[in-house]
C-alpha cells in the first residue's frame, strides 16, 4: 500500500517577496540626482550673498584686492565704519525712515487690503474681475514711467523730501498685490462662519476681527511680510523724491558709502548685510505662516 502523496494547501504556502522592479531603483536614482542638483542650484544663489557676509568681516585692504582673500584676519571694523558715522553722516536717521515707511505702509496697506477683499471674496459685487483687472492692471506700467506725474504731485503738495509722501507711494505700490493675495485666501474660508457670524449680530469690524482676522492669520502673515519688503527694498522712487535725510531711507543710504579711494568694499558689505538683517528677522519669524500662507488656494 503506497504512502499518501502530502499535498501544500493555499492557505499555507508562503508568498514569495516581489522582484524589486529596475524602475524602482531608477526612480531612486532619479529622486537623488533630483536633491543634489536642488542643493548645488541654491549654493549657487547663495553663494555671492555668503561671499558679501564674509567680505563684510575682512579689513578694506584685503576686501578690496582682485584676487578674493578667503582667509584673510575677521575683524568688526566694517561695522563699527558703518554704524560710527566716520564719514560724519549717521545712519540712524535713515534707519528710522526706513522703519516709519515699511511699517506704516505695510499696516495701511492691511487696513485696505482686508475689507476690500473681503468686499471681492465673501460678498462679491458685480463684475468683481473687472476690478481684480484694474488692481492687476496698475502694475503694468513701470515705475518710471510714472516718475514725472509723481515728481510734480510731490512738488505741488510739499510732498518732496517727506515721509508721509514715501509712506502714500509705498501704500499704493503694495496695495494691489495685497488685495489679490488676501482675495485668494478669505476665498477658502466656508461661507457659513460669516452666516454664522451675521446670524449672531456681528458687524463688519467685528467680522474682520473676530472671524476673518483669526483664521486668515497665515494669508495676513504673508501679505504683510511681502509688503515690507517691498518697501523696506525700494530704491528708485525715494531715490528720485528725496535728496536729505529727512526722509531718504537705508537703500538710499548706502550708495553714499562708496568713496572715491576705492576702500568701500567691506565698509559697504557690512552695510548691506546689516540693512538685510531685519528681513532675514522677519522671514525666519514669520516662516511657518508664510509658507502656510502662500500655500492657500493652490489645490483645491
Amino acid at each position: 500500500m503506497s504512502a499518501p502523496v502530502a499535498t501544500a494547501s493555499p492557505t499555507t504556502t508562503a508568498h514569495a517577496a516581489p522582484a524589486a522592479s529596475p524602475r524602482d531603483g531608477r526612480r531612486g536614482a532619479g529622486g537623488v540626482l533630483l536633491s543634489v542638483l536642488t542643493w548645488v542650484i541654491g549654493l549657487i544663489f547663495l553663494a555671492p550673498i555668503f561671499f558679501m557676509v564674509l567680505t563684510s568681516f575682512h579689513p578694506e585692504v584685503q576686501a578690496t584686492l582682485n584676487t578674493p582673500q578667503y582667509f584673510a584676519p575677521l575683524t568688526l571694523h566694517g561695522y563699527r565704519e558703518f554704524f560710527g558715522a566716520s564719514s560724519g553722516q549717521s545712519v540712524w536717521p535713515f534707519v528710522i525712515n526706513s522703519v516709519l515707511a515699511s511699517v506704516i505702509s505695510t499696516l495701511l496697506v492691511l487696513a485696505l487690503a482686508i475689507p476690500a477683499a473681503y468686499a471681492l471674496a465673501v460678498k462679491p459685487v458685480s463684475k468683481w474681475t473687472d476690478v481684480m483687472f484694474f488692481f492687476l492692471s496698475t502694475k503694468f506700467l513701470p515705475a518710471a514711467a510714472g516718475l514725472v506725474p509723481l515728481f510734480l504731485i510731490a512738488k505741488a503738495t510739499g510732498g518732496l523730501n517727506q515721509i508721509w509722501f514715501i509712506i502714500i507711494l509705498y501704500t499704493a505700490m503694495n496695495l494691489p498685490i495685497a488685495v489679490w493675495m488676501m482675495r485668494s485666501f478669505l476665498a477658502d474660508i466656508p461661507p457659513a462662519l460669516f452666516e454664522a457670524a451675521s446670524l449672531d449680530g456681528a458687524g463688519l469690524i467685528k467680522t474682520l476681527l473676530r472671524v476673518i482676522a483669526p483664521i486668515a492669520m497665515p494669508g495676513i502673515a504673508a501679505t504683510s511680510l511681502i509688503c515690507f519688503i517691498f518697501s523696506w527694498n525700494e530704491l528708485f522712487l525715494v531715490n528720485v523724491l528725496t535728496s536729505t535725510e529727512n526722509a531718504q531711507t537705508l537703500p538710499a543710504f548706502l550708495p553714499s558709502l562708496v568713496t572715491s579711494q576705492a576702500l568701500f568694499l567691506g565698509k559697504l558689505s557690512a552695510g548691506a548685510f546689516a540693512v538685510s538683517i531685519p528681513v532675514l528677522i522677519a522671514g525666519f519669524a514669520a516662516q511657518d505662516k508664510l509658507v502656510q500662507g502662500l500655500s492657500l488656494g493652490a489645490v483645491k
